[in-house]
């Protein structure tokens, strides 16, 4: 499994992308989800037409270096709380991101959870480096957790360092929000747990509607079977849910969580609902 990377700078725009049924690695870029049985149409940053600005994971990456960049301009939050606001649950920390206008809240850091600066980038690239995949407004679940991990250290990589990431990705006007958010679920179900080279058994759901915390926008599911596990860092099996979001200016956004499954403390179903449940918008 490829090993995620820290940018020195977001990228542009994410779009999510459409996903073929078979390509070449040299494809990447324009379409992530290679290899898996879908054919939907999308808007992901990282298409041939570059778009403005780049969020989310993806596989094919080196090796992650410990650069971010800093906090937004006119933002003085720490990381701790770069949104400003207090959490909807009493003791856990709030993200935001005010590029893609979401806001969350996860566990504290006594539950092992970590938020990063809202413009850190997280991404997979490719064996070009190109990034594939990115998403910035991040947060970990037990980053660096597992010792068997040859870099124990990694940051946003499924299987070597943490057992759960999530974090905001989108920009583009292409596709709908329902392809956008079957898209992103099943792009980063690809993309960090296997990508072209491992390619997972990818099952994404129908998109359903999400109406809460002042989204109207879309939500999907992918279940991810692993096929490659080289050691017990590497889990037999992932899930990833995405929100998607339309703004007023035509631009589609999306939030995703992508966590480990079948491995000793992974998030439970009931957790992950938690988390999702205090996804908002920062129009609200």
């Amino acid at each position: 499994m490829s090993q995620s990377k820290i940018l020195d700078r977001p990228a542009q725009h994410e779009q999510s992308t459409r996903i073929p049924s078979r390509r070449k690695k040299a494809t990447l870029i324009a379409a992530v989800g290679i290899g898996m049985a879908l054919a939907l149409s999308g808007c992901n940053e990282t298409g041939k037409s570059k778009s403005k600005d780049k969020d989310t994971d993806a596989a094919g990456s080196k090796q992650p270096s410990a650069k971010s960049k800093a906090p937004s301009e006119g933002s003085s939050k720490s990381p701790g709380s770069p949104s400003g606001k207090l959490p909807l649950v009493k003791g856990w920390q709030t993200q935001t991101s005010q590029k893609h206008h979401f806001r969350y809240d996860v566990p504290g850091k006594a539950k092992k959870w970590k938020i990063l600066e809202e413009n850190t980038a997280l991404s997979y690239t490719g064996k070009d480096g190109k990034p594939i995949v990115v998403m910035t407004a991040a947060g970990n679940y037990r980053e660096g957790g597992c010792a068997s991990s040859p870099n124990p250290k990694a940051i946003g990589e499924a299987g070597k360092g943490q057992l759960a990431t999530v974090g905001t990705t989108g920009g583009g006007k292409t596709g709908s929000l329902q392809e956008n958010a079957r898209n992103w679920a099943g792009n980063w179900g690809f993309a960090a747990y296997g990508g072209e080279d491992h390619k997972p058994k990818i099952k994404v759901t129908k998109a359903k509607p999400w109406n809460k915390g002042g989204i109207n926008g879309y939500t999907a599911t992918a279940e991810v079977t692993v096929t490659h596990r080289p050691g017990s860092c590497v889990p037999p099996k992932a899930v990833v849910h995405s929100i998607a979001q339309k703004l007023p200016d035509g631009t589609m956004h999306g939030w995703v969580i992508y966590a480990d499954q079948g491995v000793p403390k992974a998030l439970k179903a009931a957790e992950i609902k938690k988390i999702m449940s205090t996804v908002r918008s920062t129009d609200g």
